[in-house]
């Protein structure tokens, strides 16, 4: 299984007036450095959480159709597409109505209406493109904006590493865990 953020959120669930509020900064001459953590932070929480806070493009790859298939980072918005690679070796789209996606299950769940199509014995033979993420910064819960504003405050404040090994847990979406 595979899983890729496509596209990254058009906007941040603490904008960058509300970060510096928080950090009793009014001069602009910090602002993309602010903007850094802000983004670090939301990342950070992402991974902690391992569900999307603004609405983005996933794609899932599979390597074989699963009785129901969990799609990851809730909550789920919509599937886009399934693609698969049929036993022939063809690339196929599997038709909407062949399936129902359920968004408000956490994570969200797509099940065969019928049965899943044959697909290839190979490696990512299924590709699933889905959205998934709160629409708006005023649809993110207020304890996870709170916890953003005091990451974004504590690595502002501490511009090295932090005792609690807070920079150390940054590198942890991209370690790999097998």
């Amino acid at each position: 299984m595979g899983l890729r953020r496509t596209t990254t959120p058009a906007a941040e669930p603490v904008s960058l007036a509300e970060a510096k509020l928080h950090l009793r900064v009014d001069a602009g001459d910090e602002d993309s450095m602010i903007g850094d953590l802000i983004v670090t932070a939301r990342t950070t929480a992402e991974e902690r959480l391992r569900r999307a806070l603004m609405s983005g493009g996933w794609t899932l790859t599979l390597d074989a159709f699963p009785g129901v298939i969990e799609l990851p980072m809730p909550p789920l918005v919509t599937v886009a597409s399934i693609a698969y690679v049929d036993s022939a070796g063809a690339s196929q789209q599997l038709p909407s109505a062949a399936y129902f996606v359920d968004p408000t299950s956490e994570p969200g769940r797509v099940v065969p209406l019928n049965a899943w199509p044959a697909v290839a014995p190979r490696p990512s033979a299924i590709t699933i493109s889905y959205t998934a993420g709160w629409a708006t910064a005023a649809d993110v819960p207020r304890p996870i904006k709170q916890w953003m504003l005091l990451a974004v405050g504590e690595m502002y404040a501490n511009r090295e590493a932090l005792p609690d090994g807070f920079a150390d847990r940054l590198l942890d979406p991209y370690r790999i865990w097998r």
